[in-house]
């Protein structure tokens, strides 16, 4: 062998190359995450932080209930200005975080602290890339006291009934299609509990019920009035409220559907939801008031089985979802009514948007190892053949009303296994109002005259409906 022939490595320098190596790759892999983007969702069912990197994060926390507040800790990062940006992001008004502070606990360990404004029961988890996003690490911070959904109804109708009573014949207050009588209430538990709340001196604070589980909080409402001397509406009597559960599609960290010009589905369609609600509340049916539920009434994620649960809890006697559809070609175009199929879909495209829309919870981010959401699945396996029977009645009339001022992409009600349909008692469909993929329609939807116009559509769908079937007598109990 020549004596220039390079020395072949010792064992000992091998080995410590080797660990070398091993140890640099350790390292590399623990610090390899980049935040990518943080968001905080405030509503008041819930509020949200979101951290999304380019790798999983893994997360330690605890909960400290006084002063109340969440710490978690992120290791195999270093503080970075992407999560110093968290600080500036909670708002005043946010209902639940009073602030977030963030620091370097430690060598490779980023500790945040989530200060809270009441007691809370937050989850903690995480979620895999999906859609436009990469790795999430997702807080969610439930108040430990939700409000019952029947609280919000009832604080509005206690608080909304002295004016609708003292000018019953003023225009633009509550109005009548001559509709066929309701079937008589001769038990009505939402009515003989807004009964007892109008008979109290002050309105009770806290829900008459055990509230529900804490995902089906409703938002928090304002202060009902007290009753008024001579409010006969309410002190006296109860009368048998009609509710319309209105759904706008996605929401929060799901954007839905987003047109060529950036457009987004849950803004459109939450707008047209807060333009229908005006006219339910203004409408009478045989005499008994409307009113109007929203599943969210902000920009926040609710999952699919939340939203149902929300319109069963306050016994609702109609749900309406409302979305925007979107297609891989900008050519399609019109609206459409879907409802609920137990069998296969009614066709191959009904199939294809009803896969998509049931794909809503992996995009909001859900966290499916909470017990409540097994029980919310479980829920949803028990639509009746009269439910799916009454969803048609009333994608009939709303398609008809749709089609008097927009094109219909299909002529008759679809049918298919949307997830947010399957209410077992309540009459469910799923309103396509456009293609937001499509830039003329994308355009009509951004339109506050096209918007009015979809709410008119709608709103005289459901007066027909219920003109032909009149609601019933409630039998479910609070």
């Amino acid at each position: 062998m020549s004596d220039n022939a390079p020395k072949a490595p010792s064992r000992r320098a091998v080995l410590q190359a080797g660990s070398l190596v091993l140890l640099l790759g350790t390292q590399q892999i623990a610090r390899g995450a980049t935040i990518l983007a943080v968001r905080v969702w405030p509503a008041p069912e819930y509020s949200r932080v979101t951290i999304e990197s380019d790798g999983a994060l893994v997360a330690k926390q605890f909960f400290v209930t006084t002063p109340p507040r969440l710490a978690v800790d992120i290791e195999g990062i270093d503080l970075s200005p992407e999560l110093r940006e968290l600080v500036a992001k909670v708002k005043p008004d946010d209902p639940n975080i009073a602030g977030i502070r963030v620091g370097q606990n430690a060598p490779g360990v980023v500790r945040l602290v989530v200060d809270l404004k009441q007691a809370a029961m937050p989850q903690v988890f995480t979620l895999p890339p999906v859609a436009a996003y990469q790795h999430r690490l997702v807080f969610d911070l439930y108040p430990a006291a939700p409000v019952d959904p029947l609280e919000a109804l009832i604080a509005e109708r206690l608080r909304d009934a002295p004016t609708a009573s003292a000018t019953p014949g003023k225009p633009g207050a509550a109005t009548t299609a001559r509709p066929a009588p309701a079937a008589p209430a001769e038990h009505d538990p939402l009515g003989e509990l807004i009964a007892q709340r109008s008979q109290r001196p002050t309105p009770a604070p806290a829900p008459a019920q055990a509230p529900p589980p804490v995902v089906a909080a409703a938002p928090t409402p304002a202060p009902a009035e007290p009753p008024r001397s001579g409010n006969r509406a309410t002190s006296t009597q109860t009368d048998r409220i009609i509710i319309v559960a209105l759904d706008p599609g996605h929401g929060g960290e799901d954007p839905g559907a987003i047109g060529p010009a950036g457009t987004r589905e849950k803004d459109v369609v939450l707008r047209v939801a807060h333009l229908l609600r005006d006219r339910i509340n203004a409408t009478t049916v045989g005499g008994n008031p409307m009113r109007a539920y929203l599943t969210r009434d902000g920009d926040y994620f609710v999952p699919l089985g939340t939203r149902v649960q929300k319109a069963r809890r306050v016994q609702a006697d109609l749900f309406v979802s409302i979305h925007a559809d979107a297609f891989t070609t900008p050519a399609a175009r019109g609206a459409s009514v879907f409802a609920l199929s137990q069998g296969g879909a009614s066709s191959t495209a009904a199939r294809w948007l009803a896969n998509k829309e049931n794909q809503a919870d992996l995009v909001g981010g859900i966290n499916v190892q909470s017990k409540d959401q097994h029980v919310q699945r479980a829920l949803l396996d028990m639509s009746t053949t009269a439910q799916i029977n009454d969803s048609l009645k009333l994608g009939s009339v709303l398609l008809g009303e749709i089609g008097g001022m927009a094109k219909l992409h299909k002529p008759r009600v679809e049918q298919a296994g949307f997830a947010v349909l399957k209410a077992p008692d309540i009459p469910s469909v799923l309103v396509e109002t456009a293609f937001i993929s499509n830039p003329e329609e994308e355009q009509r939807l951004k339109s506050s005259a096209y918007q009015e116009q979809l709410a008119d559509a709608l709103m005289r769908g459901i007066t027909r409906y219920f003109a032909k079937n009149p609601p019933l007598a409630r039998s479910r109990s609070v």
